[in-house]
């Protein structure tokens, strides 16, 4: 908790114009992050460019914590091919493999997936009455990956007080340096 109060201590003592430069640079650092962000939905044609292995149901290809790195693209899926997708209703987006395809008489193709460490399809996961996924549903296709550098953002959300005691120790650290 000093950490806490010690960058409480530190804004208060900080003159007006160091304020603003600090507030300044947190905003340009926030707006580039969305534009790059931005920048790779469009390249990528995905809502969600970079996504978090979350579970371990794609285990051994993928554990808990890899990055996947997402492009959709407007061809056809394949079976085997590693999708991401998010069923409505829920707000988090599974990564499982496409195991079937469902050729459609107007030519469009539903898939079926399933993780590589389940013992059944995802059936279960889809929405009442759904038996495929479509387009629609999926937002990439996993097409590189970083392992365990997402751990970071698991840890953050299953401990939201680390976040915070980390984003106070870095406050302080700035401000210790712009003191200086």
């Amino acid at each position: 908790m000093n950490v806490v109060t010690d960058t409480i201590q530190s804004l208060r003592s900080m003159r007006t114009r160091q304020l603003a430069h600090q507030v300044i640079n947190l905003g340009l650092i926030v707006t580039s992050a969305l534009m790059i962000w931005k920048s790779l939905m469009v390249v990528t044609n995905s809502e969600s460019p970079v996504v978090v292995v979350l579970s371990g149901s794609m285990e051994p290809a993928f554990q808990r914590g890899d990055i996947l790195f997402l492009w959709l693209g407007h061809g056809s899926f394949r079976v085997g091919e590693i999708v991401v997708f998010k069923i409505e209703g829920r707000d988090i987006p599974i990564v499982h493999r496409v195991i079937k395809l469902h050729e459609k008489r107007d030519g469009r193709v539903d898939v079926l997936t399933k993780g590589d460490n389940n013992d059944v399809d995802d059936r279960g996961l889809y929405a009442p009455d759904q038996r495929w996924l479509n387009r629609k549903h999926i937002i990439g296709r996993a097409m590189g990956y970083l392992p365990y550098v997402g751990m970071v953002t698991i840890i953050m959300n299953d401990y939201p007080y680390l976040k915070y005691a980390l984003m106070a120790f870095s406050a302080s650290l700035s401000s210790q340096a712009e003191n200086r």
